[in-house]
């Protein structure tokens, strides 16, 4: 069985996903990639950065892995548009790869880790398909390092109540500072790691940051999740959601997204 992912894939998850780019999520791997290179994309979601990894190796083949058939059609539907024409698709679970080893020139993974029962075994399969002189890239938020201004008790609420929803599902989000320890526990020590973040604090980007979490807290799997668990009301969720519409509104309003990262030599 996949493991649970939090967020689901409502229509405002997706909106947010599908501003994700090589170019803002994934520019700790660029100067790794060549023309000509094999590439597995762990987790490829909308396909948005699937995409741009592809243009990037092309000629050499990409395969976007999803847990999924549904969720994979979400890739197929976000690479076909840009005309990308190297792209595989597979299912599968990162913790058991149905692949042969040394398989890919490079193995990435966006915001994946986090959501995993066993982030250490995954990193394994991950370097286990990689060819030995190959790079296994992972980034990861870390929502305990998230910082905003000005204060907002409902923000505040939002971060307690998305950490515990996570960690029902078996995830970990502050995964960012925490990449190194599970390659080591991974037995990968030929490790370059850096940090970058997510910055929101102009109108247009504020409020397409905040309402989209205004409208996810209320309609998504992890407003679901909340109110079946007990952990919180309608109400209270409403609220949430207010307090995020309250942010977007502040001409002060900023917010730092934290993202560890890592790239392991194999």
């Amino acid at each position: 069985m996949a493991p649970a992912y939090t967020h689901g894939h409502a229509e405002s998850v997706l909106r947010s996903h599908r501003t994700r780019t090589a170019a803002n999520s994934a520019a700790y791997l660029l100067g790794a990639l060549k023309p000509g290179q094999s590439l597995l994309d762990i987790g490829s979601g909308p396909g948005t950065i699937t995409a741009d990894l592809a243009r990037l190796v092309a000629p050499g083949r990409v395969v976007a892995l999803e847990t999924s058939e549904d969720v994979l059609a979400l890739t197929r539907a976000g690479v076909t548009e840009t005309g990308a024409d190297n792209v595989d698709y597979l299912v599968g679970d990162v913790h058991a790869l149905d692949l042969p080893d040394d398989s890919f020139d490079v193995v990435h993974a966006h915001q994946v880790l986090q959501h995993l029962p066993d982030p250490v075994q995954a990193l394994r399969e991950m370097v286990r398909v990689c060819r030995p002189g190959g790079v296994v890239a992972v980034r990861d938020g870390d929502y305990g390092a998230f910082t905003w201004f000005p204060a907002n008790p409902g923000l505040d609420r939002w971060l307690e109540l998305y950490s515990a929803a996570a960690r029902a599902n078996g995830g970990e989000p502050d995964a960012g500072r925490r990449l190194l320890s599970w390659a080591h526990a991974a037995g990968c020590h030929d490790v370059t790691v850096t940090s970058s973040t997510w910055c929101y604090a102009d109108p247009e980007s504020r409020a397409a940051w905040g309402e989209g979490w205004a409208d996810r807290i209320l309609h998504s799997a992890i407003a679901t999740q909340l109110v079946a668990s007990g952990l919180a009301d309608a109400d209270e969720l409403a609220t949430v959601a207010q307090a995020w519409r309250d942010w977007v509104a502040e001409d002060d309003g900023w917010i730092s997204v934290l993202h560890g990262e890592l790239l392991i030599h194999v």
